[in-house]
C-alpha cells in the first residue's frame, strides 16, 4: 500500500492532463471539464478509502468501538 498509491494518483493526473490538452485543442472544452471532474472524483474516492483504512487501524489499535 506504500508507494503504489502515489504512482496511481500520479498516473491519473498525467492521463487527465494529456486528455484535457487534446480535448481543448479539438474544441471540446465542456468534455475536458467533465474529464477533469471525473478524475478528481476518482482520486478522492481512492484517498477516502485510505483514510477509512487508517481510522479502522487506529480503532483496532486502541480497541475502540
Amino acid at each position: 500500500m506504500g508507494i503504489d498509491i502515489i504512482f496511481k494518483i500520479a498516473a491519473i493526473g498525467i492521463l487527465t492532463a494529456v486528455v484535457n490538452i487534446v480535448l481543448k485543442h479539438s474544441g471540446k472544452e465542456e468534455i475536458a471539464t467533465f474529464v477533469t471532474l471525473a478524475s478528481v472524483i476518482i482520486t478522492l474516492l481512492m484517498v477516502l478509502e485510505l483514510i477509512s483504512n487508517l481510522f479502522e487501524t487506529v480503532k483496532t489499535m486502541f480497541s475502540l468501538y
